[in-house]
């Protein structure tokens, strides 16, 4: 290459920086300018009473109850919480668009405009702790890739960060514990994903993740046993009971209910058919009465336990049916009519109604499908396999896989099927795309 040309590579990158810089700082005003202060959803007030009253519950993160409380006094409210999570969000884009400068300055380019992608950028305004999870984890995996090539004493304080951030991303949404490890294990290795290395360190790391949640919820924060991991009893037991036509809960219920439980109650899209919603709210009513609780003791697990095992079938195939739900058909993704009800503010704004006109176009298609982000994860994963040896290769493919983990994983733990819970792997697989797309090119 001659000096010319190298003046001229040199010059086009310097510039290419530059509007980078730009392209980043301007993303980050139309985010605040779009979507400030940010929605408080059903869930989020729960979390923020909780901020208020400096109490600590299992049912919502502790974590994210002691990090609000202390990010609070700079913007009370929703706000607080957004302002970090829209400063991660353009955080994380932004070093993987200097990242994938290296390869192509067009790649960088578009790098800062696929964060704007509808099924990233619409969320950033909603307070869901699954919005904060996956931009969480969205930073830690791109720390690693940065580390990959940097000096040793830098290289380990970004490899200890990234550690660090997809730990806490495992004490905000404990589930993730079956996906961090290949995270965790790309954290620890970025510069290329070995399936031997990575097969090996699977099972102690995932060990380790389960240890740290009961050690930091009951240990440190002595939050509150509220039960959570018994709301997918009840909705294993709802869904086998509407698939065998048999009652499986430890309890006697009336004909009429019986017969609700064998036909209406059952919902693929949440177990709150058996909770808060009516005619079937007799269901936790009744396993929470006072003289003779239920939910939340060893008598539930039993039967469960006995309900899984003599109808295996059925608890498939409820399972099945609720992931189809997910993964394939329309369910909730923003909580748009409370934005829009007469008395609400949220989205009544000239900057808001633009994006809701837009959310309302393509909510029907496959870009708000968590089955169509899973099949992309693997498309990218299976094309970014031969280049695993190089850190950009080992990004794509180790971030691809964790996406993809996390949301079969639902199979299993998933109580409802909001689009939010694939919010990770709709982040994952942007950021693998465009590392991908680097390993191609460099």
């Amino acid at each position: 290459m001659t000096d010319a040309v190298q003046d001229k590579s040199r010059i086009g990158r310097r510039t290419a920086k530059a509007v980078l810089l730009l392209l980043l700082a301007g993303g980050f005003g139309v985010t605040l300018l779009v979507l400030y202060p940010g929605y408080l959803t059903i869930d989020a007030r729960y979390v923020y009473t909780d901020v208020k009253a400096w109490h600590f519950g299992d049912w919502q993160s502790p974590v994210m109850v002691a990090l609000w409380r202390i990010i609070d006094p700079i913007a009370p409210g929703s706000a607080s919480i957004f302002l970090l999570t829209a400063a991660l969000y353009w955080l994380a884009f932004g070093i993987l668009a200097f990242i994938a400068l290296r390869s192509s300055i067009w790649l960088a380019l578009a790098t800062p405009l696929l964060a704007f992608a509808p099924p990233a950028f619409l969320f950033l305004g909603v307070i869901w702790r699954d919005v904060l999870f996956g931009v969480v984890w969205l930073l830690a995996a791109v720390l690693a890739l940065a580390a990959s090539e940097r000096r040793p004493v830098l290289r380990v304080a970004l490899q200890a960060l990234a550690f660090f951030l997809i730990a806490f991303g495992v004490l905000l949404r404990p589930n993730a514990v079956i996906a961090a490890p290949l995270l965790a294990i790309y954290a620890i290795w970025p510069s290329s994903f070995s399936l031997k290395r990575a097969a090996i360190a699977f099972f102690p790391l995932a060990a380790c993740f389960i240890a740290l949640v009961p050690f930091v919820y009951y240990g440190l924060f002595a939050a509150e046993r509220q039960n959570v991991l018994h709301a997918i009893l009840v909705f294993d037991l709802g869904g086998i009971t509407h698939f065998t036509a048999t009652n499986q809960f430890p309890v006697e219920w009336s004909s009429e209910e019986t017969a609700l439980l064998k036909s209406e109650c059952y919902d693929p899209t949440q177990w709150d058919s058996y909770w808060t919603r009516p005619p079937c709210s007799f269901v936790m009513q009744r396993l929470e009465r006072p003289d003779d609780v239920i939910f939340g003791r060893a008598r539930l697990v039993h039967a469960w336990w006995d309900a899984v095992t003599a109808h295996p079938l059925a608890y498939l195939e409820h399972r099945a049916t609720f992931m189809g739900q997910f993964l394939a058909r329309s369910n909730l993704v923003l909580p748009v009519t409370a934005w829009t009800d007469a008395g609400a503010s949220y989205g009544n704004t000239p900057y808001r109604k633009p994006l809701l006109r837009l959310y309302e176009a393509l909510q029907p298609t496959l870009l708000f499908r968590p089955g169509f982000w899973l099949l992309l994860a693997f498309v990218i994963g299976a094309l970014s396999w031969r280049r695993k040896a190089t850190p950009a290769g080992a990004f794509a493919v180790a971030v691809s896989a964790c996406a993809a983990v996390y949301v079969l994983s639902f199979f299993v733990v998933g109580v409802g099927a909001d689009f939010r819970y694939a919010y990770w792997c709709v982040l994952g697989t942007l950021a693998a795309a465009v590392a991908a797309g680097a390993c191609r090119m460099g």
